[in-house]
């Protein structure tokens, strides 16, 4: 049974109004933050669109260097939620929450519920679910006072860990830049026959970028590894046959495909001309740290595949939750990520124009078409 009886000590603010000058802020429905001194959560919640539904998006839980830093990410974090599923076609809207880590706290049972009271108080605008810092067992302390959340394991109704289907997803989506960029047709967008013996430049081992690792890896791929633990580091080297280099010379690695799986703003008019790899095409989100890297990249000749469409595993297999999640449905869709990005780079070279700006104009089309 859920209880959303909210205790005194919660206070929630809405900052919509005053980040309306914010450079991140585009349009946003409504941003809030949640202190509750008790639990030590600090959070907040970004709802960029409810056009095509309601917003979803994960929970991340991460150690800002102040609530500026915070505020910045989850807006960036929430837009690019919005373009995810218009180009999925999940007919959600894009959310996205974060709670500002203490790096000296825990990560408590009661903090969880907290911010379930959080995400109920928005009437379901905003379903949550796990990202990095939380887990799908986290959601079922949020299921304890939300009915808004996703993401929830097997055994109790849900998906469980969307992490497969977003490697699965990049997975697909490195297939068909890969052909693209042979000069293949349309149809082996997605034979796995393409990434044999190509190298793949992997930054980041966490549950995303370690599946990735596997499916590659299975295909014949020959990988290069980065992660700042070297335990995870170890593991794809005995696993996958994987040679390791250091996080600060993963960009520059001799690579066909550089996938970046860790956090964003990995690409920029700095670390772009380091690239060797001909192909950028990985999990993490905004990888661009500025819009006009993305024109840069065009200019540098590299395939880029948009982050927000080749990795939009995780929420299309979030999406299919409802009313009784059909796995094979969800990888069926996800599949498809391979055709959208092979129509991207054809209107890309159409047009001559970058990737990046093609994809947004796309989402931002399919969000204008809707009345909502």
């Amino acid at each position: 049974m859920i209880n959303n009886t909210f205790p005194n000590r919660l206070t929630i603010q809405s900052l919509t109004e005053s980040l309306g000058a914010h450079p991140d802020f585009d349009e946003h429905e409504d941003v809030a933050l949640c202190e509750d001194p008790q639990t030590g959560l600090r959070a907040l919640i970004a709802v960029h669109s409810t056009k095509l539904g309601q917003s979803l998006g994960g929970c991340r839980r991460w150690s800002y260097d102040d609530t500026a830093e915070a505020i910045t990410d989850v807006l960036r974090l929430s837009k690019a939620m919005s373009y995810k599923h218009a180009i999925a076609g999940t007919a959600r809207g894009g959310g996205k929450a974060v709670i500002l880590a203490d790096a000296a706290a825990e990560k408590t049972p009661e903090l969880m519920r907290t911010f379930g009271r959080f995400v109920d108080s928005l009437s379901g605008r905003y379903i949550t679910a796990e990202d990095v810092g939380t887990s799908v067992e986290d959601m079922l302390f949020v299921r304890e006072t939300t009915q808004h959340v996703s993401g929830l394991p097997v055994e109790h109704g849900g998906s469980g860990d969307p992490s497969p289907m977003t490697a699965y997803g990049v997975y697909c989506g490195i297939l068909a830049a890969l052909a693209w960029q042979a000069g293949l047709a349309e149809d082996d967008a997605c034979n796995d026959s393409v990434v044999n013996n190509r190298v793949v430049a992997v930054q980041g081992l966490g549950q995303v970028g370690m599946d990735l690792c596997r499916q590659l890896h299975g295909s014949g791929a020959r990988l290069i590894v980065a992660d700042v633990h070297t335990d995870r580091v170890g593991q794809a080297c005995d696993e996958f046959n994987a040679t390791a280099t250091s996080p600060q010379e993963i960009l520059s690695a001799p690579a066909d495909v550089f996938a970046p799986c860790a956090l964003g703003a990995v690409l920029s008019s700095d670390s772009i001309p380091q690239l060797q790899a001909t192909i950028v095409a990985g999990a993490a989100n905004n990888q661009l740290r500025e819009d006009q890297d993305g024109a840069l990249l065009h200019r540098h000749n590299v395939l880029y595949a948009p982050d927000f469409v080749i990795n939009a595993g995780g929420i299309i297999n979030i999406a299919n939750e409802q009313p009784a999640y059909d796995r094979d449905k969800a990888k069926s869709q996800t599949r498809k990520i391979s055709g959208t990005l092979w129509q991207i780079f054809k209107r890309s070279r159409e047009l001559d124009q970058p990737t990046s700006a093609v994809a947004n104009e796309l989402a931002r089309q399919r969000l204008a078409s809707c009345p909502g």
